[in-house]
């Protein structure tokens, strides 16, 4: 479903999604040109519940993205103690305002989100401000609004530049109690900028006839102000439409009727919505907006993407006032672009090399892109001088299933066939003690392998502990191996293949797990939550804990890094029937 077609032209072609790995409700700005330095744009994504938060990345060329930090990172600007999968860090705006040369990003930070008994605390969003986006640490601490919702934006008058509007997603106040829909609306307030207050009365502006209207962006272009809205929820109803008006920000909005495009449910690429539409320098203008790319299971049906969301990218073309995505059509994960770029995402992946990342331990602080879940107490973890190339953790008394930050550290599954690496030195002496790896999606859903500790009449023995999801919250299958000698280095990882996962523990050329017994499928991990919901992604990742008590020997972790998985019949031909034959 399209609103105007556009004659197919023979530009080049660039690979979707252009930011892999969870990265949901993009929103972009661009900083103009000057002689010296090119056009430059930046970018932020969603992180729910994990922290560093909104993560801003950036390029030069729309297709090659760097990321280079967080708007929030300290917990005076966010503090996530105990909140709830699918809660946190909503949906941001990021703009540029040339006039002040001045960064603003807003965001909502949900701290109670249980949708399924529909109890949800709609935050007072805020937003945080810089002159200085590449120094995390001069982001401002936040200045909140007073009108409550999600999906923060900010909109300032083009005819009366001290004038911002903010718009939000909130449930309607006059709601009929007998509504089976969500009846979440865009409202409108103008608003001090300074303060944050709420200068007029939140205003409706866009109800859905899905029950939900979210992602709200306003733009000028003139002659009309043009109202982007994302509806029908972010599961397969996802849809982006757009309204104008030549009055302002109040309306009224003119509609076409139905959406700008719509990936149904049986398409590469699915889910699309959450527009964020931008003008490149040049007089051209794109969109970034997030989808999915699931895979099939062996019976045809569509699993849920464990990648999660992710960042897509098309052109936007402007007839009779309207504007066109990706010249009419539906969105593929090849996709039409403009100018002939270098992707290095597809070098990567037609080179010769398996390794695609290494871990920088060189430095005093971790390398951008490792994430906690939650808001940690204190500082778990730090890089040894005395011991150049190792990650030490310092395990807390939280397990990986707690509400509160357990010490773990995490990044993201970027490709459905890659693979996670560490060496892992851990000498335990206390029942309960243990230390690995792990395959994160939340709290009620993951798969670890690493060193552990059991008492055995007056002494203590090291073990491998095996810990895999079974498809339901909260259900694992643990086996532990051992006994083997305290002084050795073991090699752990995670193979994922498509839709298998395979972990491993090694002793030179063995394993210390048969592989039948740490093989999963991401129907087993990829789980709703009992509270909460699933907004984020699978993500590998370090780990350590004590059985409620901290753990007084260190975790060493060393050659940690992440390659391409490569076929392997022994992950490949897993089927989920033949694991669940496999299983004791």
């Amino acid at each position: 479903m399209h609103t105007h077609h556009i004659e197919p032209s023979s530009s080049p072609t660039f690979t979707n999604p252009i930011i892999r790995g969870f990265n949901p409700d993009p929103t972009i700005c661009v900083v103009p040109g000057t002689a010296q330095e090119p056009t430059r744009f930046f970018l932020s994504t969603s992180t729910f519940e994990y922290t560093p938060s909104c993560p801003i990345y950036t390029s030069t060329d729309l297709l090659n993205w760097k990321l280079i930090g967080h708007a929030l990172t300290r917990p005076s600007q966010i503090n996530l103690r105990t909140v709830e999968p699918g809660a946190g860090s909503w949906a941001s705006t990021l703009r540029y305002r040339t006039s002040e040369k001045r960064f603003y990003l807003t965001t909502g930070v949900f701290h109670r989100y249980r949708p399924a008994t529909d109890e949800r605390i709609f935050p007072r969003g805020f937003y945080v401000w810089t002159d200085n986006i590449f120094d995390d640490s001069a982001w401002s601490d936040p200045v909140y609004f007073d009108n409550p919702g999600f999906d923060q934006d900010l909109f300032w008058d083009p005819d009366d530049a001290d004038k911002a509007y903010l718009s939000t997603t909130v449930r309607v106040a006059d709601r009929n109690p007998a509504s089976k829909l969500k009846d979440f609306a865009i409202h409108i307030s103008q608003i001090d900028i300074q303060t944050g207050r709420t200068l007029t009365a939140p205003r409706v502006i866009r109800q859905s006839e899905f029950g939900v209207a979210e992602g709200s962006h306003i733009l000028f272009k003139a002659p009309y102000y043009y109202l982007f809205v994302a509806e029908g929820g972010t599961e397969a109803g996802h849809q982006e439409w757009v309204f104008r008006s030549t009055e302002g920000v109040y309306g009224p909005w003119e509609s076409q009727g139905k959406p700008l495009w719509y990936n149904g449910p049986d398409e590469e690429v699915q889910r699309t919505g959450h527009a964020d539409v931008f003008e490149d320098g040049e007089g051209r203008w794109w969109a970034v907006f997030l989808g999915v790319r699931p895979l099939k299971d062996g019976e045809g049906t569509w699993l849920e993407p464990q990648l999660g969301r992710e960042t897509f990218l098309v052109t936007v073309e402007w007839v009779n006032g309207w504007p066109v995505f990706n010249e009419g059509g539906n969105v593929r994960l090849v996709t039409k672009g403009r100018d002939a770029v270098v992707q290095e995402i597809e070098e990567k992946r037609a080179g010769e090399a398996p390794v695609k990342w290494t871990a920088d331990l060189s430095g005093e602080e971790l390398e951008l892109g490792w994430y906690q879940r939650n808001t940690p107490l204190k500082k778990c973890y730090e890089l040894l001088r005395e011991r150049p190339g190792r990650l030490r953790l310092w395990g807390n008394c939280y397990n990986l299933s707690s509400p509160e930050a357990p010490a773990m550290l995490l990044r993201k599954q970027t490709e459905y066939r890659e693979s996670f690496h560490a060496k892992l030195e851990f000498e335990p002496n206390r029942p309960g003690y243990e230390a690995g790896i792990v395959v994160y999606w939340s709290p009620f859903s993951y798969a670890t392998i690493g060193i552990g500790c059991v008492q055995d009449g007056d002494s203590y023995l090291k073990t491998i502990v095996c810990r895999r999801p079974e498809g339901q919250a909260g259900g694992f299958s643990v086996i532990q191996h051992g006994p083997f000698p305290m002084d050795r280095t073991v090699p752990l990882g995670v193979e994922a293949h498509d839709g298998v996962y395979r972990l491993y523990a090694k002793y030179g050329d063995e394993e210390y797990v048969p592989a039948q017994k740490s093989t999963f499928t991401s129907k087993e991990l990829a789980i709703t939550p009992p509270v909460g919901m699933s907004f984020t992604g699978a993500m590998f990742g370090l780990y350590a804990f004590g059985n409620w008590e901290p753990v007084l020997v260190p975790a060493d972790f060393s050659d940690i890094h992440v390659t391409e998985t490569t076929l392997d019949l022994e992950i490949a031909d897993f089927s989920s029937e033949e694991l669940h034959r496999k299983k004791e």
